[in-house]
């Protein structure tokens, strides 16, 4: 009996049946992709979780909020600035209470410190703990005064102190002071700068002292001193400099390495003996020059490092802190470099004074 001639498009039984096996199997697994992405997108719609909140996970800090700022153009500075200051906490407490006892004030004036403290006031009394927020009215309060901050903004005090090498009589002149602004060094660090900042130096030639005791111009020493030690330590480091040969501001990026735990040792300050200071917030400056570039925050909070790029704010690691140290030759492409930075003092309150028998 002659057999069936087999079409050439025909296929055996069992193959066939694997064939519709695959298929089904394809088709279940591109099926199941698809509704495994939906549901992730569902989880995230559904859930209200922003991406900093999943970040946190359930170590969330209780009552804490994250909050960018919107850009009003060139405001950049501005809002690192505010961002550290309000996680400054001894500051973001008494600017909340100030706003508690003077927010019903019908004939309250508006100036910088209420506009400040309605700020702090909308963030951390917002429902949501994360999102972004409009400094409108402070920036506009900042822009139409263009001061430094009043009221509750914390000092220490510096003692300029000058002593007489002919009757070594010690003249001393009492400075608040907003920040410590150091010069910088290549390839140095926060702590031989504050040493040169706290050194003695010798007035002499065109540059002596006149001497109330002596009655004449007499060579000196002079050197500055904490005499209140603050309980918050600003220290700016003085990264554009005028260059008489270019006349202009020049931006430098020499590496300065900063510690996250920063001890001021007795030749600084008389009032303790060591105060030790905590880093919880560094301004970057990104850019190659003084008149260009942005300005970002990166903050400490409750244990974890964020980031406050405007109103962008994501969670990053401690180790990302050195990559704003600097550059150890003067052209490289890293243009990212600390630029001020923020201590809390850990222990003390910031109220200890020399004794006033040394003449300070």
């Amino acid at each position: 009996m002659a057999k069936l001639a087999r079409s050439p498009t025909a296929s055996p039984p069992a193959a066939a049946a694997d064939r519709h096996r695959s298929a089904a199997g394809s088709g279940l697994r591109s099926l199941a992709s698809a509704a495994s992405g939906w549901f992730d997108r569902w989880a995230v719609m559904g859930s209200g979780l922003s991406k900093l909140e999943r970040a946190f996970g359930d170590q969330f800090p209780e009552g804490e909020r994250y909050f960018g700022l919107e850009n009003f153009g060139n405001t950049c500075y501005c809002n690192s600035v505010l961002q550290a200051l309000y996680y400054c906490a001894p500051f973001r407490e008494q600017l909340l209470e100030y706003y508690s006892k003077n927010r019903n004030l019908e004939d309250a004036e508006e100036n910088l410190l209420t506009c400040l403290a309605d700020l702090f006031s909308q963030i951390s009394a917002s429902k949501k703990k994360t999102g972004v927020i409009a400094p409108k009215r402070f920036i506009q309060m900042v822009r139409k005064l263009n001061e430094y901050f009043r009221g509750y903004m914390h000092q220490g005090t510096l003692t300029n102190e000058t002593r007489c090498l002919m009757c070594e009589t010690i003249t001393a002149k009492d400075e608040t002071f907003f920040d410590l602004s150091v010069d910088i060094e290549q390839n140095s660090s926060l702590t031989s700068c504050l040493k040169n900042f706290f050194s003695t130096e010798t007035l002499n030639a065109d540059d002596k002292f006149f001497c109330d005791k002596c009655c004449s111009l007499q060579e000196a020493e002079k050197r500055m001193k904490i005499k209140k030690v603050p309980q918050t330590l600003v220290i700016h480091l003085k990264r554009f400099k005028f260059i008489e040969q270019l006349n202009r501001n020049k931006k430098l990026s020499y590496r300065v390495v900063y510690p996250l735990e920063l001890k001021l040792s007795s030749s600084s300050s008389d009032a303790v003996a060591d105060c030790e200071y905590s880093l919880f917030a560094v301004v970057v400056h990104l850019g190659s020059g003084p008149n260009q570039g942005h300005y970002v925050a990166k903050i400490k909070s409750h244990d974890h490092w964020l980031s406050f790029d405007d109103d962008n704010v994501e969670m990053i690691p401690e180790s990302t802190l050195q990559t704003f140290y600097g550059s150890s030759r003067e052209y490289s492409g890293n243009t990212d470099h600390g630029y001020i930075l923020f201590y809390e003092r850990i222990g003390g309150n910031g109220d200890e004074k020399t004794d006033s028998s040394d003449g300070v």
